[in-house]
């Protein structure tokens, strides 16, 4: 088999599963691998650390599939693939949810490979090179332990340039997808466009969230920016908010969120949807003297590397200084960050400057994160990438 050694001194990384081998840290090659061919990860002692893929043009040069000796075959993509739905059954079987992410990536041992359920479809986002010539294998398997109707591939992300792979789009297998899905979610229903709407379709990643967000939303006006199609605005008004307001630049997504308030019959008169940058309305509010009594801040990826760090805390600090402005005494902000260079501890400090300038004193009562089927494995914290605070406006 074809093998990568590591310099000494590079092993402890891999000897404590994290996945991951970078350019940097390899001694030598042997063998000549190409783009998805499995090589065996040796320390510099020639110790085997672990099994993988190789991908020559990403920085990641290998992503560890297993991190003993054995075979990278179907076998093996059976047995892991159907571990990771494991996890998930109960949760589809249990509950009248019907939509749920089945597989994600490196946190169930397939690295850059993303599986979403939409009811009866799946979409899927192959992110990795050494992934690809499994592509039919892993689509083949999903269709026989899924037993869904069709299967999407939504390959189109910053993450598959990076591996030097160009975008993939399409039905991989089974029956074509509808542009709208309709998804039911903790006794909410959802229309969800799966072959063009943002990331797959939904954020799934923040089911959890919804729910949670409703105990704090009965006898409250809510304002909900970056609202997509609805998910939080509909979480709110189903919990007996008195008014909510939703935000976003695009006008296909409130479209698509009227739909929803439709499916639910929520349309009525205590819900207005505004399109509009949120930054502009906020300051707009301001100006204007209103003020709300919870706000929903649940923006898109700000920083997709290192180098954007800053600038997105920058971002996100503004957000939160103009709604906390606009938020009554003993009201609520709800602040998430779904950029994994924004870590939690970073997060906090960012939202308690805000707080600060504003000159407003204010309290974390709850801590949110991504959902059970987006878990996070403890020697991978790259996947812990969301995060949320609950804070109280105290005065």
């Amino acid at each position: 088999m074809k093998t990568v050694r590591l310099k000494k001194g590079r092993e402890a990384s891999l000897q404590r599963r994290h996945p991951w081998v970078f350019s940097g840290a390899i001694e030598t090659v042997e063998g000549n691998p190409q783009a998805g061919d499995v090589v065996r990860v040796v320390g510099s002692d020639r110790t085997l650390l672990g099994v993988g893929a190789w991908s020559p043009e990403s920085q990641i040069r290998v992503r560890l599939l297993r991190f003993e000796d054995g075979a990278i075959d179907r076998d093996f993509l059976q047995v892991t693939l159907a571990a990771a739905l494991a996890k998930r059954n109960s949760y589809l079987q249990d509950t009248d949810n019907n939509a749920c992410r089945l597989v994600f990536g490196e946190s169930d041992h397939l690295p850059g490979l993303i599986v979403d359920r939409y009811d009866d479809f799946l979409v899927c986002q192959f992110q990795f090179a050494g992934l690809e010539p499994w592509k039919t294998t892993l689509v083949e398997l999903l269709a026989e332990q899924t037993g869904c109707r069709g299967i999407l591939e939504r390959s189109d992300t910053a993450a598959r340039k990076r591996e030097g792979l160009t975008g993939s789009e399409g039905t991989l297998w089974g029956d074509p997808a509808p542009e709208g899905v309709l998804i039911r979610e903790n006794g909410l229903q959802f229309e969800v466009n799966i072959t063009s709407g943002q990331k797959t379709g939904f954020y799934l990643d923040q089911a959890e969230n919804r729910h949670l967000v409703r105990s704090y939303c009965r006898g409250r006006t809510v304002l909900n920016c970056f609202a997509y199609t609805g998910g939080f605005s509909l979480a709110a008004l189903s919990a007996g908010a008195t008014h909510v307001t939703s935000v976003d630049s695009s006008a296909p997504a409130l479209t698509l969120l009227e739909r929803n308030l439709q499916h639910n019959q929520l349309h009525d008169s205590r819900h207005q949807a505004i399109e509009a940058r949120v930054g502009n309305l906020l300051r707009d509010w301001q100006a204007e003297g209103r003020r709300i009594d919870l706000v929903v801040l649940d923006p898109p990826k700000f920083a997709e590397q290192k180098s954007q760090v800053m600038k997105a805390a920058r971002a996100y600090k503004d957000l939160a200084l103009q709604a906390v402005k606009l938020i009554n005494p003993g009201g609520y902000l709800v602040t998430f960050s779904c950029s994994g260079g924004i870590d939690l501890k970073l997060f906090q400090k960012i939202t308690a400057d805000a707080f600060l300038d504003a000159d407003r004193d204010g309290e974390i009562v709850r801590y949110l994160h991504q959902g059970f089927d987006h878990p996070v494995a403890l020697a991978f914290p790259e996947s812990q990438y969301l995060k949320g605070l609950i804070c109280r406006v105290n005065d």
